[in-house]
């Protein structure tokens, strides 16, 4: 290394060293890298091919268009300002790092608890991420196998639970590899990523047959509403879409102590992704609305069982269909090993603090690769089990994929409000929103608590038993047993979970306070890049 990165290194170190916690990753990850990872978790087109069938019932092609439009805006800042957290205190920790340290002591040690062991660090909102990123590349491998027989073939639960289980099982074995590996498939990823997008944009429409184009009227302004709400809630609902394909772009944050100069890439990674994400996304809806046809009803119900897949084959034929298909499999199984990349570290941050069931074997690095291989396969086998839902029918299989939403929204939420709500000392890091800070944690707040109510409603108005969205069931029973588990009594984490827990001593010449108000029988807090109420 040259002295600017030796310099970039140290620095680095003694930032994690302020906030409480000794090196142990090798920081490989350049600030491309680190956007690609996040840029790969959103997997921009194999993302909108598994969740169009939430904008084409709401609205068809305007609401594919302008809910995208919309939503991307409330996005980004929503982004903003996690990336403003995640600029003065980047740590694998994350959010449930900053809301411990941003909140009062009075209530930290169980806001922590709520987002680091129920919405953040795996046990349910990665988790579910991992499942649900997984289980749509297994529909998307079945949706080749249904086009490359002429539609003949349909595959079954079981047969698609095979795939999703051999495609989690094999990004646990890449996501133990070592960090540099891990780190140089970023680029890889970023550039499929794109490449596949713009084929798509400039392609598509020079492919689709005269039959299947639209009028600009059309694309841009025809509302079909087939699931029966109001108009406007209907188009609110299409905001699902792109709620779901760029989400968990905080997976920048929980590999920050494996990435050179986090404090600016890692925020900046955020609002990059987001953005890139927002615009490119966007293009791909347009391009959709204009040469998917009319027949909306078909396209939901085509014997492919993938409404893009059935816009594909209308446009490509069936090899063209095949070998875009390929490319979007391919997309959506590096997202996948991305998801997995990041939930692992989630895993290993709140194992290092003693805060999950056997923390004892997740906290620890393989000697060979110096990864947390463990908390891999721990993150591995919990996505696997989440996966059997599929058996108990659709319903509870799109509940996994609302939850990997709506659980992580709630860890956003809280992190960002008690950074104004509660008294503290917070200063920020190179990424600054300013004055506009505020402003924007409101709408991003609002936002998130207004969608995170809408994910919770069942897909029509006229619903039964089998037919009802029971996202709030799961969350809820997930949230319950949480706060069960919290304040059992003697063995609950209100008797010995006490936040993050320094690993290294935090030099008393730092910028970065010592907490002074630390509860009885807590352990030594980390020094909080004066976050914490001192």
């Amino acid at each position: 290394m040259d002295a600017r990165q030796v310099a970039t290194a140290k620095a680095d170190e003694d930032l994690l060293a302020q906030l409480g916690y000794k090196q142990e990753f090798k920081r490989a990850f350049t600030p491309l890298e680190v956007f690609g990872i996040a840029f790969s978790i959103i997997g921009l087109l194999p993302s909108i091919a598994s969740v169009l069938f939430y904008a084409i019932p709401n609205g068809g092609p305007a609401a594919m268009v302008w809910g995208w439009a919309v939503a991307s805006v409330f996005i980004l800042c929503v982004g903003m300002s996690m990336a403003e957290l995640g600029s003065a205190a980047p740590t694998s920790g994350g959010l449930y790092f900053w809301t411990h340290s941003l909140s009062s002591p009075r209530c930290r040690n169980l806001l922590a608890w709520i987002v680091g062991c129920q919405c953040d660090a795996n046990t349910i909102g990665s988790i579910a991420s991992v499942a649900s990123i997984d289980w749509g590349c297994a529909v998307q491998v079945a949706a080749a196998a249904s086009i490359g027989s002429g539609q003949q073939y349909m595959a079954t639960n079981a047969q698609t639970f095979g795939i999703f289980v051999a495609i989690v099982l094999t990004h646990a074995v890449i996501c133990c590899l070592g960090t540099a590996a891990l780190a140089r498939m970023q680029t890889v990823f970023v550039i499929l990523n794109i490449l596949l997008c713009l084929a798509v944009i400039i392609a598509l429409p020079a492919a689709t047959p005269a039959e299947f184009k639209n009028s600009a009227s059309y694309a841009l302004g025809d509302f079909t509403n087939l699931n029966g709400w109001p108009d406007g809630y209907a188009f609110i609902l299409s905001f699902l879409a792109p709620l779901w394909t760029i989400c968990s772009f905080d997976s920048s944050v929980h590999i920050s102590e494996e990435a050179s100069n986090a404090a600016t890439a890692v925020p900046w990674a955020i609002v990059s992704a987001i953005g890139i994400a927002g615009v490119l996304g966007w293009a791909i809806n347009v391009s959709l609305a204009f040469c998917m046809g009319t027949d909306l009803d078909y396209l939901l119900n085509s014997p492919v069982g993938q409404p893009m897949a059935q816009i594909f084959f209308n446009s490509f034929g069936q090899n063209g269909t095949l070998a875009v298909w390929a490319i979007v499999v391919v997309v959506q199984y590096m997202m996948g090993s991305s998801m997995v990349l990041a939930a692992s570290r989630q895993s290993f941050a709140f194992a290092r603090d003693g805060a999950l069931p056997f923390s004892g074997w997740l906290y620890r690095m393989n000697g060979f690769t110096k990864t947390p291989v463990n908390t891999v396969w721990f993150v591995a086998i919990l996505a696997i089990s989440l996966g059997l839902l599929s058996f108990a029918g659709t319903q509870a299989i799109d509940a996994v994929f609302a939850i990997s939403v709506t659980a992580l929204y709630i860890a956003y939420a809280i992190p960002i409000t008690a950074r104004f709500v509660f008294k503290n000392n917070f200063k920020p890091g190179p990424f600054s929103l300013g004055y506009m800070s505020l402003p924007i944690a409101v709408i991003s707040v609002s936002y998130m608590t207004f969608m995170d109510i809408v994910f919770f409603f069942p897909t029509t108005p006229q619903t039964d038993v089998a037919d009802m969205n029971y996202t709030v069931v799961v969350l809820g029973g997930v949230m319950i047993l949480s706060l069960v588990w919290y304040y059992f009594p003697k063995y609950g984490g209100v008797h010995w979970f006490t936040g993050p827990v320094a690993n290294i001593d935090v030099s008393p010449a730092s910028d970065w306070e010592q907490d002074s108000s630390t509860e009885e029988g807590s352990q030594p807090q980390k020094g909080a890049v004066d976050i914490e109420k001192s």
